[in-house]
């Protein structure tokens, strides 16, 4: 079990060292990043993700682990908590990713609504960008929503996206990691 996975990881690392296969390389390394049972980690869905900044300095503060996943480079701090993951495939590898490796405990940061279903029911907590948390409750219908816009904008009905993001966003955002992150900790998980 744990000796094959190091193995595999150190063959996955060499061979990232040599330069070749950098993408398939940055997948086989990402497939060993998983937070230990009962702590919480923070995933992030980062391509266009707004609040990374806000994650690192809650994250730092609380001492949680978090892990920056997109489909392409993105710069993190360097910082042994924070790692990035950077999935090469499909549009919605990166989502597969975080939906394939979350579980209670852990906190979702995505604007993207049908990962956060995913995540919501693989137990984890789910927070949009301007603060909104996504339950169990409140899931299907932002599920209907966003499938009766996009029918919408299909036919031409409505025309361009979601109102610009706010500094109130940001803090409504802020005010709910820290109280997904409390809850969790009452619950009995630690950083």
């Amino acid at each position: 079990g744990n000796d094959r996975k190091r193995n595999s990881l150190m063959f996955c690392r060499s061979v990232m060292n040599l330069g070749q296969f950098a993408l398939a390389a940055g997948a086989c390394e990402a497939r060993f990043m998983t937070s230990p049972a009962g702590t919480i980690a923070i995933y992030v869905d980062a391509d266009a993700c707004p609040v990374k900044d806000e994650i690192y300095r809650v994250a730092g503060r609380h001492r949680l682990h978090v892990f920056v996943v997109a489909n392409s480079f993105i710069n993190v701090p360097r910082e042994p908590w924070i790692e990035r993951v950077t999935v090469p495939g499909n549009f919605d590898a990166a989502d597969d990713w975080i939906a394939e490796r979350v579980s209670r405990g852990a906190i979702v940061v995505t604007a993207d609504i049908p990962l956060a279903d995913r995540c919501i029911k693989a137990g984890a907590e789910v927070i949009g960008p301007t603060g909104k948390p996504f339950t169990e409750a409140s899931i299907g219908m932002a599920l209907a929503t966003r499938d009766m816009m996009e029918d919408l904008r299909a036919m031409g009905t409505v025309q361009g996206g979601p109102k610009p993001f706010s500094q109130k966003d940001r803090s409504a955002f802020l005010q709910a990691l820290d109280l997904a992150i409390q809850r969790l900790k009452r619950a009995g998980f630690g950083g």
